[in-house]
């Protein structure tokens, strides 16, 4: 970010630089043209080479300016570019991670750490919660198939 934002001062800079330079060319040619009126044509040829001179500077300056523009902005892209495929690539890592990671270690590790702090893990986790669910959920299904054996035993 350092480099973007001294590339966009260096910018900004030479364009300064550039409507400086065409400010001197306009005092040139003022100058150019009093010496013209003035009769000497020596002094008004070398106010004259001046004008061009910051003539030419000045469109340099817009030249280099626009260059540096133009890096800046593939610069902002690729920094862009980068920025996406780093967020791609840590989704990408961290789903992976999370799906190579055995849960039960984890539940283990959870446990052991638990029983170190003195705590007791049973109440705060789903899987205990979940489990008597599920028991419940598994008798009430025995409980309802018996009663269909038992209909059927009757209706013999």
């Amino acid at each position: 970010l350092q480099h973007l934002f001294q590339l966009k001062f260096t910018a900004k800079d030479l364009q300064r630089s550039s409507k400086k330079c065409d400010k001197e060319e306009k005092a040139e040619k003022v100058k150019v043209k009093k010496a013209i009126q003035k009769g000497n044509m020596e002094v008004a040829r070398i106010h004259a080479e001046n004008a061009i001179r910051q003539k030419n500077q000045s469109v340099n300056l817009l030249r280099m300016s626009a260059r540096i523009s133009a890096l800046m902005d593939k610069f902002e892209h690729q920094f862009e570019t980068l920025d996406v495929q780093t967020a791609h690539m840590e989704d990408t890592m961290s789903s992976t991670t999370t799906l190579t990671t055995p849960q039960n270690q984890v539940e283990s590790l959870m446990h052991e750490m638990a029983d170190e702090a003195g705590l007791d893990l049973n109440m705060e986790l789903p899987q205990g919660q979940t489990g008597s669910v599920g028991t419940s959920v598994a008798s009430a299904e025995q409980d309802e198939l018996s009663q269909r054996l038992a209909k059927l035993r009757d209706q013999m």
